[in-house]
């Protein structure tokens, strides 16, 4: 919301303020990275935020660093393999279930949630993250929201899961679906 805020205030961003790093967010960020003398890649990165004006998302103290692994280690878990975009939208599903009322409030919460993730139950999350995933995991804590909202992702050749595909499907990346 805070980059949404800012970025229409200064007249890079002319949509509605939802807080969903949507493509118009993505346009207006590129647009006020170009006309800044940054590099151009539409991620609100800790270089962008900075000239924004905003916190950075650097890993400065012991929660947001335990957050930052443990987004990581799901991140690899789930999609090590995936498009960058699809590593970094699953990381924006478990935040986007941090804020639902639905879900618990916390990362290690929506993780840890009994039945919520088959790499937590077959012990992959256990794995080393590799940097991919923990930059994923730095673009989705900073806002970068691929899934529009999405809180639901499978892969459609290997979900055994009747009920999942009663949600309704918003965007597809690499071999996941995302939904709502």
């Amino acid at each position: 919301v805070n980059i949404q805020t800012r970025l229409k205030n200064w007249g890079y961003y002319t949509g509605d303020i939802d807080g969903i790093y949507g493509y118009q967010t993505y346009q207006a960020v590129r647009h006020f990275q170009s006309k800044n003398g940054l590099g151009v890649d539409g991620i609100a990165g800790p270089e962008t935020l900075a000239a924004i004006g905003l916190p950075t998302g650097q890993v400065t103290s012991q929660s947001n660093s335990k957050d930052v692994n443990l987004l990581a280690h799901i991140i690899h878990a789930e999609s090590r393999g995936e498009p960058y975009s699809g590593q970094v939208a699953v990381g924006a599903v478990i935040l986007n279930r941090v804020r639902d009322s639905r879900f618990p409030n916390t990362i290690a919460g929506v993780i840890y949630q009994p039945g919520a993730f088959d790499a937590v139950y077959d012990g992959q999350i256990n794995l080393q993250p590799n940097t991919l995933a923990y930059n994923a995991a730095r673009d989705a804590l900073n806002g970068w929201d691929p899934t529009y909202g999405c809180i639901y992702y499978w892969n459609p050749a290997t979900a055994t899961s009747s009920w999942i595909w009663s949600r309704q499907i918003m965007i597809t990346i690499g071999k996941h679906v995302f939904a709502r």
